[in-house]
């Protein structure tokens, strides 16, 4: 299975800008789509991203479409989540995810996610 590990997350005030990296241990990264979720302080985690095995299509929910933009480096095994615009309600616990396919999305595995905290 392919290990994960999301990286990028920290501090940032109302109106900034973050970007999440999700690296993975496996060149076999390249052949998954990646999904992107959040789990807000006491919530259930949530979908909010994804993106194919190739880069070329990508996914957004409603809450974040316009804001967060994903894009990924096979070369380097990563994904990344750039975010802009960020509101206090973005605080979340952000996570990778690999599928075997952008849609549906089955998820299997999972990083243990990096914290972004939206506040003045």
């Amino acid at each position: 299975q392919v290990q994960l590990v999301e990286s990028g997350g920290g501090l940032v005030q109302p109106g900034g800008s973050l970007r999440l990296s999700c690296t993975a241990s496996e060149r076999t990264f390249s052949t998954y789509a990646i999904g992107w979720f959040r789990q807000p302080p006491g919530q259930d985690r949530e979908f909010i991203a994804g993106i194919d095995a190739s880069g070329d299509e990508t996914f957004y929910v409603d809450l974040v479409k316009g804001r967060f933009t994903m894009s990924r480096d096979n070369a380097k095994n990563t994904v990344y989540l750039q975010m802009n615009s960020l509101k206090p309600e973005d605080t979340a616990v952000y996570f990778c995810a690999t599928s075997p396919q952008l849609n549906p999305g089955t998820y299997d595995a999972w990083g243990q996610g990096t914290q972004v905290t939206v506040s003045s």
